[in-house]
């Protein structure tokens, strides 16, 4: 049961037809008497049961709070909803969240604050719980952490079954993480909040550190604050609503939780999250999010042709990829393609180029045309590199002259299923293929 109910139903092929049939109907006979459950793809009959990372917390939530607490049911309409989460430590916090709306009202994404968020990147996941210290209980009883000297340094109760990660984070990256917090807190002026719990033990110990690094910076004039996490939510979601904005800063789980609640409320997708990782030795991650809703958005684009994912996030981020290049290198070009690429990203918002969720209008290729439209045409109305500019400005102009073509080429990909050669390892040319439709844009890129 591993795999959930899809795990049961997959083996039902292996039975005679009248035997999958009779078992079939009677798992649908307690649907028809059982309280309602969420669907994951009410089109589809597969319910949040079907497999275990079908419904991910993080993803999920949010979109329940800006739904007025409502998932989707099985006529395919939205029903008020329990949510049961195994999750002691931090998902108080949604109710947080849930008790704000019933109090204020919905969010307004044309007034609220926003909140970025500084996340402790501990190496190799191991403030998660990494793979390697994940363990199944294999009967009753406890397990124990214990150091070289043979002291106990925690201890849990489990029954069989119950699945035990050791969490951990070292000195490092969290004197790390507390730079990055002040820095970001004396760029933005914004106050910075530790979510961080004393009474937890793990907390307890992130505290001590936090308040040992914290007087090796530079901290007058910041407002910079440590709160259990139910406290810095609702101090959080009240400057929100005044249209202020706040740094969080948390780790790793933390950071999934709020860099997908709050853009979700914001933008509606925590894909056009950008996220910002400066790394230990120099360089840094530049990431969007909403990974979790990404196979579905394969799962579309395979059966009908039209791929909602929206690139802005990548688009985005870069835009500091960029930065950094110029700041380390004195690379004039690399800024001058960040703020053309920043130009252009204002357009894309501004002109809503970005990608629809049904079939047939715009999707995430047509959406990509006009970015490249939009950056070569800012490229071309620049003065400061004119190498840069003369070979743009043609560019520009083919694009612009074939954007009804273009456009007509692109949708006329759309309404059928596309063999990408596979859906884990799809293959390279049949998804080039699928991804590059217009014969007309196509020959303008290739032609730079």
């Amino acid at each position: 049961m591993n795999n959930g109910l899809e795990g049961v139903l997959s083996k039902l092929d292996k039975l005679p037809a009248d035997k999958k049939a009779e078992i079939e109907a009677d798992i649908n006979a307690v649907y028809d008497t059982m309280p309602a459950l969420a669907m994951v793809d009410s089109r589809r009959g597969i319910t949040n049961l079907h497999v275990p990372n079908n419904i991910i917390i993080d993803a999920s939530m949010p979109n329940v709070i800006r739904d007025g607490g409502r998932m989707w049911n099985n006529d395919d309409e939205l029903q008020d909803t329990i949510a049961m989460i195994p999750d002691r430590s931090y998902a108080t916090l949604y109710q947080v969240t849930i008790a704000d709306c019933q109090q204020n009202g919905q969010f307004d994404p044309a007034t609220m604050g926003n909140v970025a968020n500084v996340g402790l990147m501990a190496q190799k996941a191991e403030e998660y719980g990494s793979h390697d210290k994940t363990f199944f209980a294999p009967a009753a009883g406890t397990i124990r952490v214990v150091n070289a000297a043979g002291e106990v340094l925690l201890e849990q109760t489990v029954e069989t079954g119950d699945i035990f990660r050791a969490c951990q984070a070292k000195d490092e990256p969290i004197r790390d993480w507390v730079k990055l917090a002040v820095t970001r807190a004396r760029a933005t002026g914004n106050p910075a909040v530790f979510w961080l719990d004393e009474k937890r033990g793990h907390d307890a110990q992130m505290i001590a550190k936090v308040n040992k690094y914290l007087p090796e910076h530079d901290t007058d004039g910041l407002e910079i604050s440590i709160m259990a996490p139910d406290d810095a939510m609702a101090f959080t979601l009240e400057r929100v609503r005044r249209g202020e904005n706040t740094i969080a800063v948390t780790g790793n789980v933390m950071r999934d939780y709020l860099t997908d609640l709050f853009p979700i409320l914001e933008l509606g997708t925590s894909a056009r999250m950008l996220s910002i990782v400066p790394l230990l030795n120099g360089g840094g991650l530049f990431e969007t999010g909403a990974g979790g809703s990404a196979p579905k958005h394969v799962q579309q684009f395979m059966k009908e042709g039209h791929l909602r994912w929206d690139s802005l996030g990548e688009y985005c981020a870069l835009v500091p990829s960029f930065e950094m290049i110029a700041d380390h290198r004195g690379n004039a070009k690399a800024a001058l393609l960040a703020r053309t690429l920043d130009d252009a990203v204002g357009m894309y918002l501004e002109n809503e180029r970005y990608p629809s969720r049904k079939v047939n209008e715009i999707d995430n290729r047509g959406a990509t045309f006009y970015l490249t439209l939009y950056w070569a045409q800012a490229l071309a109305a620049q003065d400061e590199d004119a190498g840069l500019k003369a070979r743009f400005a043609p560019v520009a102009a083919a694009l612009a002259d074939n954007a009804d073509k273009i456009d007509a080429e692109l949708l006329a990909a759309q309404g059928a299923p596309v063999d990408m050669g596979g859906y884990f390892d799809p293959a390279d040319e049949l998804t080039e293929q699928a991804m590059r439709p217009s014969a007309t844009f196509n020959a303008i890129i290739d032609g730079m």
